[in-house]
């Protein structure tokens, strides 16, 4: 059987690639150039498989001085065989794998070759290099059949990813990382103080004159304070007045058929409002809070020939808390916090159809501060001064100096508003078992006769010790997403809540000295003797 003469040369700037021949041939020391250095080619029998080895994103050269006329490969997603002349084929190391090179030669022989494309040493010590400063020592990777095995415990789920990120410039990744089971999340408790004072007060003061007797009434007014009395009279003893008002200085000369009505009158208003809703969430959940009712309010429909229907609606009012708070990695709490109070205005209501339909007076905040535990913020402020006076007079004889005051009405009304709105946050734990939880105190005591207690399934001492719950302390990456996309609320948040989840991250200890990962040595580059 004839030999088959190859030359085997690099084009990178490493060490040439050296084959193992079958027993009994001889091989001359192949240079960088791919020729012997005594002048002759190098040399193998084919008279079986032949392997080949060659790293990713390098190449080899094969010459067959007998002509190559045709070549296959069993896998061209691993090694790529390029025909770059007659005699010479340019093998090309795409991705970490094995696969199987065919050859036909001029004389119609056959040719097998079993190519073997593995990392790059150096690139895997690298990749190693970044996993153990990114992941610490517990993540560890290593290279079989061509896949990479990430295995060890990352500190969380940000870790793993990196990790496997890194793990993914060598190849297809497979991931067997598990994860430290998370802290418990923090406990936020948010204290909102809501403060109103409303004042007012007004002023009213003005004169209207009147007459009669048989003839007739008669009298001036600015029509500011009510009508004039009417009255009849048909003689001076059976005389009858009707008053529109009896709110008033009231007075008559029957001899002189002369009356007045004085409208002097003071008031004055103070209301205020004290609201101080709590509200308990985790970091990065939205949490809501209403305390109040539900009014009833007509709405029109469109009906049938343009004929509407009245629905009956219900809106909410009363005292309302939204926010949403998430632990930055500074240590402080970032509030996206939205409190509002309202209440039923009747002086702003309408009727509509017979139904009186109140309006609405509200106070409403939306904002985003950023505090720490147990600070305070005044997140709005309201001092709002309001005036208004009016003034009616008789034209004419109203203009005249003291007299005319006689013949003017004037009101004035002044009102002063005060708001305060003050947020705290506070990181809370739960109370112990055992410790007695918070009271309202009733004032007045209530029934005594029938159960004291509310009725619930019994206790330990007649079911029995209840076996503990199981602890992990990590756990599959997979299984930790799982547990995150089940507590993430389907909702969301709203457009103006929206804001990055916290993940509590366990203190991770770095290593005075960075120990080697344990792994198994790196798939060699060359041929195994």
């Amino acid at each position: 059987m004839k030999s088959l003469v190859f030359s085997f040369f690099c084009f990178a700037l490493m060490s040439p690639a050296q084959v193992r021949l079958p027993q009994g041939e001889s091989v001359a020391a192949v240079t960088p150039e791919g020729r012997a250095a005594d002048g002759r080619a190098a040399s193998l029998a084919a008279s079986g498989a032949s392997d080949l080895h060659v790293t990713v994103s390098r190449s080899i050269v094969l010459e067959h001085h007998e002509g190559i006329r045709r070549i296959s490969i069993s896998n061209p997603e691993i090694a790529e065989a390029v025909a770059v002349s007659s005699t010479e084929l340019l093998l090309n190391g795409k991705s970490i794998g094995e696969t199987t090179l065919m050859m036909w030669d001029t004389p119609g022989r056959r040719l097998r070759f079993e190519v073997h494309v593995s990392a790059n040493s150096s690139k895997i010590d690298a990749v190693r290099d970044e996993l153990l400063k990114e992941a610490g020592p517990d993540v560890s990777l290593s290279i079989e059949d061509g896949n990479v095995f990430l295995r060890g415990t990352a500190n969380d789920q940000i870790e793993a990813d990196r990790a496997a990120s890194i793990a993914a410039t060598l190849g297809k990744v497979v991931n067997l990382l598990r994860v430290l089971v998370p802290q418990a999340q923090p406990q936020i408790l948010l204290k909102v103080r809501f403060a109103n004072v409303s004042r007012s007060a007004s002023t009213q003061l003005g004169f209207n004159f009147f007459s009669g007797n048989q003839k007739g009434w008669g009298g001036t007014t600015t029509g500011q304070f009510g009508q004039l009395p009417t009255g009849s009279a048909t003689t001076n003893t059976n005389a009858s007045v009707t008053l529109t008002s009896l709110l008033n200085v009231f007075y008559f000369r029957p001899d002189l058929d002369i009356g007045a009505m004085v409208q002097a009158l003071e008031a004055k208003s103070l209301a205020q409002t004290l609201a101080e809703p709590n509200l308990l969430t985790m970091s990065g959940q939205p949490a809501s809070f209403l305390a109040g009712g539900e009014f009833p309010f007509p709405t029109i429909q469109g009906g049938a020939a343009g004929v509407g229907q009245i629905t009956v609606q219900f809106k909410e009012f009363g005292i309302r808390l939204n926010f949403l708070p998430v632990i930055t990695p500074r240590g402080t709490i970032q509030l996206t916090v939205t409190p509002e109070v309202s209440s039923l205005d009747y002086t702003n209501g309408l009727t509509v159809n017979g139904f009186t339909v109140p309006g609405l007076a509200t106070r409403r905040v939306q904002t985003q501060v950023e505090l720490e535990d147990g600070q305070s913020f005044v997140i709005a402020g309201l001092l709002d001064n309001e005036l208004s006076q009016q003034l009616d007079k008789i034209p004419g004889i109203g203009n005249i100096p003291v007299l005319g005051k006689l013949f003017q009405t004037r009101s004035v009304s002044k009102s002063k508003d005060e708001l305060l709105v003050l947020v705290t946050p506070e990181l809370v734990r739960p109370l112990s078992r055992g410790v007695k939880p918070p009271e309202v105190k009733m004032p007045l005591p209530f029934l005594t006769e029938g159960a004291h207690t509310p009725p619930r399934p019994p206790g330990v001492d007649v079911t029995g010790p209840v076996p503990p719950l199981p602890t992990r302390f990590s756990l599959p990456v997979e299984e930790l997403k799982g547990a995150q996309q089940s507590t993430t609320p389907a909702h969301g948040s709203d457009s103006n809540n929206q804001a990055p989840l916290m993940v509590a991250r366990p203190a991770a200890v770095t290593p005075d000295t960075p120990a080697t990962p344990a792994s198994p040595n790196p798939t060699p580059s060359g041929p195994t003797h």
